[in-house]
């Protein structure tokens, strides 16, 4: 079963860039294990300055794999004052 995700991040105007750069560290990571089919990095046009992770496994085993590559890498991922509200994390199944 393909597997994905779908996350939304508010950093703060004075952290947005080493945000990005943050989900990049965080993408590259995830991509280099086998299973993952895409990760991406967006950033919201409407003035929200919301940036947005998307990714897609071809498996659970993929999508666990790939977050502890993440951990291995030792990328922050810390939540903390950098960001003004909290994550919106959604955790996708195709059908």
């Amino acid at each position: 079963m393909t597997v994905g995700f779908v996350a939304f991040h508010y950093p703060r105007t004075e952290h947005f860039d080493d945000f990005v750069a943050r989900v990049h560290k965080v993408a590259a990571a995830m991509r280099s294990v086998p299973g993952c089919l895409s990760v991406d990095c967006w950033i919201s046009t409407d003035g929200d300055d919301a940036v947005v992770s998307t990714g897609q496994w071809e498996s659970e085993e993929a999508f666990a794999a790939s977050f502890a590559a993440v951990v291995a890498a030792q990328v922050d991922v810390t939540f903390d004052d950098r960001e003004h509200r909290p994550r919106q994390i959604f955790k996708l199944a195709a059908r």
